[in-house]
Protein backbone atom coordinates (compact mmCIF):
# COMPACT_ATOMS: atom_id res chain seq x y z
CA UNK A 1 0.00 0.00 0.00
CA UNK A 2 1.44 3.29 -1.32
CA UNK A 3 1.43 6.49 0.88
CA UNK A 4 -1.32 8.16 -0.96
CA UNK A 5 -3.76 5.25 -0.30
CA UNK A 6 -2.82 5.38 3.30
CA UNK A 7 -3.70 9.24 3.80
CA UNK A 8 -6.69 8.17 1.79
CA UNK A 9 -8.02 5.73 4.14
CA UNK A 10 -6.85 7.51 7.49
CA UNK A 11 -10.15 9.17 7.81
CA UNK A 12 -12.09 6.26 7.33
CA UNK A 13 -9.98 4.48 10.09
CA UNK A 14 -10.30 7.32 12.58
CA UNK A 15 -14.57 7.20 11.92
CA UNK A 16 -14.64 3.43 12.24
CA UNK A 17 -12.85 3.65 16.00
CA UNK A 18 -15.21 6.82 16.84
CA UNK A 19 -17.88 3.95 15.56
CA UNK A 20 -16.52 1.43 17.83
CA UNK A 21 -16.15 4.04 21.14
CA UNK A 22 -19.68 5.32 20.48
CA UNK A 23 -20.76 1.34 20.85
CA UNK A 24 -19.79 1.33 24.45
CA UNK A 25 -21.50 4.98 25.13
CA UNK A 26 -24.84 4.77 26.99
CA UNK A 27 -27.98 6.64 25.33
CA UNK A 28 -27.77 10.07 26.82
CA UNK A 29 -23.75 10.25 26.73
CA UNK A 30 -24.44 10.21 23.24
CA UNK A 31 -27.17 12.68 22.90
CA UNK A 32 -24.67 14.70 25.00
CA UNK A 33 -22.08 14.30 22.38
CA UNK A 34 -24.53 16.02 19.76
CA UNK A 35 -25.78 17.77 21.44
CA UNK A 36 -22.36 19.86 21.37
CA UNK A 37 -21.59 19.63 18.10
CA UNK A 38 -24.84 21.88 17.19
CA UNK A 39 -24.13 25.38 17.85
CA UNK A 40 -26.98 27.03 17.41
CA UNK A 41 -28.57 24.83 19.72
CA UNK A 42 -25.51 25.38 21.99
CA UNK A 43 -26.74 29.19 21.83
CA UNK A 44 -30.65 28.95 22.25
CA UNK A 45 -29.34 27.07 25.43
CA UNK A 46 -27.65 29.99 26.67
CA UNK A 47 -30.29 32.11 25.82
CA UNK A 48 -32.74 30.40 27.70
CA UNK A 49 -30.68 29.81 30.81
CA UNK A 50 -29.99 33.58 30.58
CA UNK A 51 -33.40 34.57 30.63
CA UNK A 52 -34.48 32.05 33.51
CA UNK A 53 -31.45 33.36 35.63
CA UNK A 54 -32.49 36.79 35.04
CA UNK A 55 -36.04 35.70 36.16
CA UNK A 56 -34.58 33.55 39.52
CA UNK A 57 -32.70 36.54 40.66
CA UNK A 58 -34.69 39.45 39.11
CA UNK A 59 -34.13 41.76 42.50
CA UNK A 60 -30.48 41.18 42.43
CA UNK A 61 -30.49 42.53 38.93
CA UNK A 62 -32.92 44.93 39.50
CA UNK A 63 -31.33 48.71 40.85
CA UNK A 64 -34.99 49.79 41.65
CA UNK A 65 -37.83 48.20 43.24
CA UNK A 66 -39.98 47.29 40.17
CA UNK A 67 -43.27 47.26 41.77
CA UNK A 68 -42.82 51.18 43.67
CA UNK A 69 -44.67 53.51 42.26
CA UNK A 70 -43.17 57.29 41.50
CA UNK A 71 -45.05 58.90 39.43
CA UNK A 72 -42.39 62.01 39.04
CA UNK A 73 -40.02 59.21 37.10
CA UNK A 74 -42.70 58.38 34.42
CA UNK A 75 -41.80 57.80 30.79
CA UNK A 76 -38.10 59.06 31.37
CA UNK A 77 -36.44 57.77 28.45
CA UNK A 78 -33.03 54.42 28.80
CA UNK A 79 -30.26 56.09 30.32
CA UNK A 80 -27.49 56.28 27.90
CA UNK A 81 -23.79 54.53 29.04
CA UNK A 82 -21.29 56.50 28.54
CA UNK A 83 -17.31 56.49 28.58
CA UNK A 84 -16.55 60.13 27.51
CA UNK A 85 -17.91 63.15 28.74
CA UNK A 86 -19.06 66.37 27.13
CA UNK A 87 -15.67 67.84 27.03
CA UNK A 88 -13.99 64.90 25.28
CA UNK A 89 -12.52 63.04 28.44
CA UNK A 90 -12.90 59.26 28.26
CA UNK A 91 -12.79 57.70 31.61
CA UNK A 92 -12.68 53.81 32.51
CA UNK A 93 -15.51 53.53 34.13
CA UNK A 94 -19.00 53.85 32.55
CA UNK A 95 -20.92 56.88 33.95
CA UNK A 96 -24.73 58.07 32.98
CA UNK A 97 -26.27 61.56 32.59
CA UNK A 98 -29.84 62.29 34.15
CA UNK A 99 -32.42 63.27 31.72
CA UNK A 100 -34.29 66.80 32.09
CA UNK A 101 -37.28 67.99 30.12
CA UNK A 102 -37.00 71.28 28.07
CA UNK A 103 -39.55 72.74 25.98
CA UNK A 104 -38.55 73.03 22.23
CA UNK A 105 -39.81 75.96 19.32
CA UNK A 106 -42.97 74.11 19.27
CA UNK A 107 -43.50 73.62 23.22
CA UNK A 108 -42.91 70.35 22.90
CA UNK A 109 -41.25 68.84 26.11
CA UNK A 110 -38.11 66.52 25.11
CA UNK A 111 -35.75 64.71 27.27
CA UNK A 112 -32.14 65.89 27.11
CA UNK A 113 -29.06 64.75 29.28
CA UNK A 114 -27.86 67.09 31.90
CA UNK A 115 -23.50 67.02 31.62
CA UNK A 116 -23.05 69.23 34.12
CA UNK A 117 -22.62 66.23 36.93
CA UNK A 118 -21.47 62.43 35.87
CA UNK A 119 -22.49 59.23 38.12
CA UNK A 120 -20.29 56.43 37.69
CA UNK A 121 -21.77 52.91 37.22
CA UNK A 122 -20.62 50.86 40.38
CA UNK A 123 -21.00 47.11 40.81
CA UNK A 124 -22.44 44.95 43.93
CA UNK A 125 -23.91 48.28 45.71
CA UNK A 126 -26.60 48.21 48.18
CA UNK A 127 -30.15 49.59 47.79
CA UNK A 128 -33.74 48.57 48.31
CA UNK A 129 -34.29 45.70 50.11
CA UNK A 130 -35.43 42.41 49.17
CA UNK A 131 -35.37 38.72 49.28
CA UNK A 132 -33.11 36.31 47.45
CA UNK A 133 -35.40 32.96 46.09
CA UNK A 134 -38.29 34.60 48.55
CA UNK A 135 -36.16 33.19 51.62
CA UNK A 136 -32.86 35.62 52.51
CA UNK A 137 -32.69 39.35 53.28
CA UNK A 138 -30.53 41.03 51.41
CA UNK A 139 -29.98 44.27 49.83
CA UNK A 140 -27.27 43.70 47.47
CA UNK A 141 -27.80 44.46 43.70
CA UNK A 142 -25.73 43.65 40.83
CA UNK A 143 -25.14 47.88 39.82
CA UNK A 144 -26.10 50.76 40.55
CA UNK A 145 -25.34 54.94 41.06
CA UNK A 146 -25.08 57.05 43.73
CA UNK A 147 -26.32 60.14 45.06
CA UNK A 148 -29.13 61.60 43.22
CA UNK A 149 -28.68 59.71 40.45
CA UNK A 150 -30.68 57.37 38.05
CA UNK A 151 -30.16 54.34 35.88
CA UNK A 152 -32.93 53.11 33.81
CA UNK A 153 -31.40 51.04 31.06
CA UNK A 154 -34.90 50.50 29.12
CA UNK A 155 -36.43 53.44 30.84
CA UNK A 156 -39.31 53.56 32.95
CA UNK A 157 -43.31 53.08 32.62
CA UNK A 158 -45.97 55.61 33.17
CA UNK A 159 -45.88 54.99 36.76
CA UNK A 160 -42.13 55.43 37.37
CA UNK A 161 -41.09 51.68 37.61
CA UNK A 162 -37.94 50.46 35.87
CA UNK A 163 -38.71 48.65 32.85
CA UNK A 164 -35.54 46.33 32.99
CA UNK A 165 -36.31 45.31 36.44
CA UNK A 166 -39.98 44.06 35.37
CA UNK A 167 -39.27 42.48 32.13
CA UNK A 168 -36.87 40.52 34.47
CA UNK A 169 -39.26 39.67 37.16
CA UNK A 170 -41.91 38.99 34.39
CA UNK A 171 -39.78 36.35 33.35
CA UNK A 172 -41.08 34.32 36.39
CA UNK A 173 -44.42 34.36 35.24
CA UNK A 174 -43.96 33.93 31.35
CA UNK A 175 -41.50 31.16 31.61
CA UNK A 176 -43.28 29.17 34.64
CA UNK A 177 -46.47 29.18 33.30
CA UNK A 178 -45.44 28.22 29.94
CA UNK A 179 -43.34 25.21 31.73
CA UNK A 180 -45.86 24.67 34.00
CA UNK A 181 -48.29 24.14 30.91
CA UNK A 182 -46.44 22.51 28.62
CA UNK A 183 -45.53 19.95 31.27
CA UNK A 184 -49.11 19.11 31.80
CA UNK A 185 -49.84 18.99 28.00
CA UNK A 186 -46.72 16.13 27.38
CA UNK A 187 -47.52 14.15 30.40
CA UNK A 188 -51.15 13.84 29.65
CA UNK A 189 -50.34 13.99 25.31
CA UNK A 190 -47.79 10.71 25.83
CA UNK A 191 -49.17 9.03 27.80
CA UNK A 192 -52.68 8.72 26.27
CA UNK A 193 -50.85 8.40 22.49
CA UNK A 194 -48.72 5.24 24.26
CA UNK A 195 -51.59 3.53 25.79
CA UNK A 196 -53.94 4.27 22.43
CA UNK A 197 -51.56 3.05 20.12
CA UNK A 198 -50.62 -0.50 22.15
CA UNK A 199 -53.98 -1.19 23.16
CA UNK A 200 -55.50 -0.72 19.58
CA UNK A 201 -58.66 -1.65 18.53
CA UNK A 202 -61.79 0.04 19.94
CA UNK A 203 -60.38 1.84 22.70
CA UNK A 204 -57.61 3.66 19.95
CA UNK A 205 -60.24 4.32 18.08
CA UNK A 206 -62.75 6.15 20.27
CA UNK A 207 -59.09 7.98 21.50
CA UNK A 208 -58.64 9.41 18.25
CA UNK A 209 -62.10 10.02 17.53
CA UNK A 210 -61.89 12.45 20.95
CA UNK A 211 -58.76 13.87 19.61
CA UNK A 212 -60.01 14.95 16.58
CA UNK A 213 -62.80 16.30 18.33
CA UNK A 214 -60.64 18.31 20.70
CA UNK A 215 -58.65 19.29 17.31
CA UNK A 216 -62.09 20.82 15.73
CA UNK A 217 -61.86 23.59 18.36
CA UNK A 218 -60.10 26.48 17.19
CA UNK A 219 -57.59 27.17 19.81
CA UNK A 220 -57.20 31.33 19.90
CA UNK A 221 -60.74 31.93 20.44
CA UNK A 222 -61.30 29.33 22.61
CA UNK A 223 -58.39 30.04 24.57
CA UNK A 224 -59.75 33.65 24.86
CA UNK A 225 -63.21 32.46 26.15
CA UNK A 226 -61.55 30.09 28.92
CA UNK A 227 -59.44 32.95 30.04
CA UNK A 228 -62.47 35.37 30.28
CA UNK A 229 -64.26 33.23 32.74
CA UNK A 230 -61.76 33.10 35.38
CA UNK A 231 -63.31 34.92 38.19
CA UNK A 232 -61.83 38.65 39.13
CA UNK A 233 -61.47 37.50 42.65
CA UNK A 234 -59.80 34.63 42.67
CA UNK A 235 -56.22 34.89 43.90
CA UNK A 236 -52.91 34.94 42.13
CA UNK A 237 -51.73 31.32 42.75
CA UNK A 238 -55.66 30.11 40.98
CA UNK A 239 -55.48 32.42 38.63
CA UNK A 240 -51.64 31.36 37.81
CA UNK A 241 -52.91 27.07 37.60
CA UNK A 242 -56.03 28.50 35.65
CA UNK A 243 -54.23 29.93 33.06
CA UNK A 244 -51.79 27.02 32.73
CA UNK A 245 -54.34 24.79 32.66
CA UNK A 246 -56.27 26.51 29.86
CA UNK A 247 -52.88 26.44 27.61
CA UNK A 248 -52.65 22.41 28.22
CA UNK A 249 -56.24 21.85 27.82
CA UNK A 250 -55.49 22.09 23.80
CA UNK A 251 -52.19 21.15 23.42
CA UNK A 252 -51.36 17.68 24.11
CA UNK A 253 -53.54 16.45 20.98
CA UNK A 254 -50.64 16.49 18.13
CA UNK A 255 -48.18 14.54 20.56
CA UNK A 256 -50.68 11.84 21.32
CA UNK A 257 -51.30 11.07 17.67
CA UNK A 258 -47.51 11.61 16.87
CA UNK A 259 -46.60 9.36 20.39
CA UNK A 260 -49.39 6.87 18.94
CA UNK A 261 -48.11 6.49 15.49
CA UNK A 262 -44.67 5.33 16.83
CA UNK A 263 -45.88 2.77 19.58
CA UNK A 264 -47.76 1.56 16.78
CA UNK A 265 -44.37 0.27 14.70
CA UNK A 266 -42.90 -0.73 17.94
CA UNK A 267 -45.36 -2.64 19.40
CA UNK A 268 -44.93 -5.19 17.02
CA UNK A 269 -41.12 -5.38 17.14
CA UNK A 270 -39.20 -8.48 18.61
CA UNK A 271 -37.93 -6.94 22.23
CA UNK A 272 -42.03 -6.39 22.63
CA UNK A 273 -42.85 -9.57 21.36
CA UNK A 274 -40.39 -11.20 23.97
CA UNK A 275 -41.50 -9.69 26.57
CA UNK A 276 -45.41 -10.59 26.05
CA UNK A 277 -43.79 -13.89 25.64
CA UNK A 278 -41.97 -13.64 28.84
CA UNK A 279 -44.88 -13.02 30.68
CA UNK A 280 -44.55 -9.02 31.14
CA UNK A 281 -47.46 -7.05 32.32
CA UNK A 282 -49.27 -4.63 29.66
CA UNK A 283 -47.73 -1.72 32.59
CA UNK A 284 -44.38 -2.73 32.56
CA UNK A 285 -44.34 -2.94 28.71
CA UNK A 286 -46.11 0.29 28.08
CA UNK A 287 -43.73 2.53 30.94
CA UNK A 288 -40.85 0.29 31.24
CA UNK A 289 -40.40 -0.53 26.99
CA UNK A 290 -42.58 1.81 25.11
CA UNK A 291 -42.86 5.20 26.46
CA UNK A 292 -38.97 5.50 26.88
CA UNK A 293 -38.35 4.80 23.33
CA UNK A 294 -40.89 7.58 22.82
CA UNK A 295 -39.12 9.88 25.63
CA UNK A 296 -36.40 11.26 23.07
CA UNK A 297 -39.56 12.59 20.64
CA UNK A 298 -41.47 13.91 23.67
CA UNK A 299 -38.52 16.01 25.03
CA UNK A 300 -38.30 17.67 21.57
CA UNK A 301 -42.28 18.00 21.34
CA UNK A 302 -41.61 19.44 25.10
CA UNK A 303 -39.12 22.43 23.40
CA UNK A 304 -41.50 23.53 20.56
CA UNK A 305 -44.62 23.46 23.12
CA UNK A 306 -43.17 26.20 24.78
CA UNK A 307 -43.10 28.95 22.75
CA UNK A 308 -46.09 28.71 21.26
CA UNK A 309 -47.49 29.01 25.01
CA UNK A 310 -45.29 31.61 25.67
CA UNK A 311 -46.96 33.54 22.66
CA UNK A 312 -50.08 32.94 23.30
CA UNK A 313 -50.06 33.76 27.24
CA UNK A 314 -48.51 37.18 26.15
CA UNK A 315 -51.05 37.79 23.54
CA UNK A 316 -54.09 37.28 25.71
CA UNK A 317 -52.87 39.05 28.69
CA UNK A 318 -51.87 41.92 25.81
CA UNK A 319 -55.74 41.74 25.00
CA UNK A 320 -56.52 42.33 28.60
CA UNK A 321 -58.11 38.50 29.39
CA UNK A 322 -55.05 36.68 30.88
CA UNK A 323 -53.00 37.29 33.83
CA UNK A 324 -53.67 40.71 35.28
CA UNK A 325 -51.98 43.17 37.63
CA UNK A 326 -50.49 42.35 40.47
CA UNK A 327 -49.12 39.62 38.47
CA UNK A 328 -46.81 40.63 35.94
CA UNK A 329 -45.70 39.25 32.26
CA UNK A 330 -44.30 39.79 29.40
CA UNK A 331 -47.95 40.39 28.00
CA UNK A 332 -49.18 42.28 30.70
CA UNK A 333 -46.10 44.59 30.71
CA UNK A 334 -46.89 45.12 26.41
CA UNK A 335 -50.98 45.88 27.18
CA UNK A 336 -49.25 49.62 28.10
CA UNK A 337 -48.44 50.52 24.63
CA UNK A 338 -51.88 49.84 22.63
CA UNK A 339 -52.32 53.41 22.06
CA UNK A 340 -50.47 54.89 18.75
CA UNK A 341 -49.61 58.07 20.88
CA UNK A 342 -47.81 56.41 23.25
CA UNK A 343 -45.46 53.97 21.03
CA UNK A 344 -44.97 57.65 19.69
CA UNK A 345 -43.21 59.88 22.42
CA UNK A 346 -42.16 56.82 24.44
CA UNK A 347 -40.93 54.07 21.92
CA UNK A 348 -38.97 51.92 25.01
CA UNK A 349 -42.37 50.74 26.56
CA UNK A 350 -42.24 47.90 23.96
CA UNK A 351 -38.81 46.41 25.17
CA UNK A 352 -40.46 43.45 26.58
CA UNK A 353 -41.33 42.11 22.81
CA UNK A 354 -37.73 41.60 22.98
CA UNK A 355 -37.70 39.38 25.61
CA UNK A 356 -40.38 37.80 24.30
CA UNK A 357 -38.54 37.47 20.96
CA UNK A 358 -35.41 36.02 22.60
CA UNK A 359 -37.45 33.20 24.78
CA UNK A 360 -39.52 31.87 21.55
CA UNK A 361 -36.48 32.00 19.33
CA UNK A 362 -33.88 30.23 22.17
CA UNK A 363 -37.08 27.55 22.91
CA UNK A 364 -36.68 26.92 18.93
CA UNK A 365 -32.78 27.02 18.54
CA UNK A 366 -32.58 24.36 21.64
CA UNK A 367 -35.88 22.53 20.18
CA UNK A 368 -33.87 22.15 16.96
CA UNK A 369 -31.08 20.88 18.14
CA UNK A 370 -32.24 18.48 20.46
CA UNK A 371 -34.67 17.07 17.31
CA UNK A 372 -30.70 16.20 15.71
CA UNK A 373 -29.54 14.53 18.62
CA UNK A 374 -32.35 12.90 20.42
CA UNK A 375 -30.86 10.07 17.38
CA UNK A 376 -27.78 9.42 17.47
CA UNK A 377 -27.91 6.60 15.45
CA UNK A 378 -28.45 8.64 12.39
CA UNK A 379 -25.52 9.54 10.22
CA UNK A 380 -25.46 13.19 9.87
Amino acid sequence: MNREQSKTLEPIKIEVAELKAEEHESYFNLVWRRFRKSKIAIVGGLMVLTLIVLALFSDFFAPYDPVKLDMRNGYIPPHRVHFMDAEGKFYLRPFVYRWTQVLDANFFATWVEDTSARYPIRLFVQGWEYKVLGRFPSRLHLYGVEGDGQIYLLGTDKFGRDIFARCARAGRISLSMSLFGTFISVAVGSVLGVVSGYFGGQFDNLMQRFVEFMQSFPQLPLWMALAAVIPPTWDQMAVFIAMSAIFALLSWTLLTREVRGKVLALRETDFILAAREMGASDARIIFHHLYPNTLSHTIVVLTLTIPSIILAESFLSFLGIGIQEPLVSWGVMMREAQTIQTLGFNPWIVSPVFFIFLAVLGFNFLGDGLRDAADPYTIV
